[in-house]
């Protein structure tokens, strides 16, 4: 059964694929689609972005889409960067000036108010456009400086208290373990298992 993965993020896209491979799916992300239409995420919610994403994709591509919208929501910042995580400073998926920016805003802030949380809706739809939402979680603190080569986003900021390290120091098999998407997709996976031996 195929699964379309609607993100051009590669990163995300090799997260997601090693987190689904019990469930019996081929995953087929964007850059494998001719032409597909560019999704503009104006929600004011991450699942409400997630929805759009999953619908549009799945109606263009008539295949059963899976689309994500995550990002970061930080106390002391008001919930922000939120919905706008992957554009904070204005250009989409820049990550070295988003953790520039975001560095930059909390300056200053104390350790005990450095709080943070990353959030992920997922939105699995079907091309008659039936859709269901999954969410995960994850809490951390922001550090005041980048450490860790592995992941993206905000990662090498996102320190994860349980085990004294950010999320790009950790190796991927944990980061899937406890990670905002990867407690969202365990979600997703029994329902693609049944679709599966449907023959869906």
């Amino acid at each position: 059964m195929n699964l379309l993965v609607a993100t051009g993020n590669q990163g995300k896209l090799k997260e997601i694929r090693r987190l689904l491979d019990s469930a019996d799916v081929e995953v087929i992300g964007l850059d494998q689609l001719d032409a597909p239409p560019v999704v503009v995420e104006d929600g004011d919610t991450f699942a409400a972005n997630a929805r759009k994403k999953a619908l549009e994709m799945a109606a263009f591509s008539g295949q059963l889409t899976l689309a994500d919208d995550s990002g970061l929501v930080v106390e002391a910042l008001d919930g922000a960067p939120g919905v706008h995580s992957a554009r904070y400073a204005g250009v989409q998926g820049d990550d070295a000036a988003n953790n520039a920016k975001l560095l930059e805003e909390m300056t200053g802030v104390v350790d005990e108010q450095r709080r943070a949380a990353f959030h992920c809706v997922m939105a699995l739809a079907w091309p008659d456009g039936r859709c269901q939402t999954f969410s995960g979680q994850v809490a951390g603190l922001i550090m005041r400086g980048e450490r860790g080569a592995g992941g993206f986003g905000y990662d090498p900021l996102f320190m994860v208290p349980e085990y004294g390290k950010t999320m790009a120091e950790l190796p991927l098999d944990i980061k899937n373990r406890i990670s905002h998407r990867g407690t969202a997709l365990r979600q997703v996976i029994p329902v693609l298992q049944q679709l599966a031996r449907q023959g869906a």
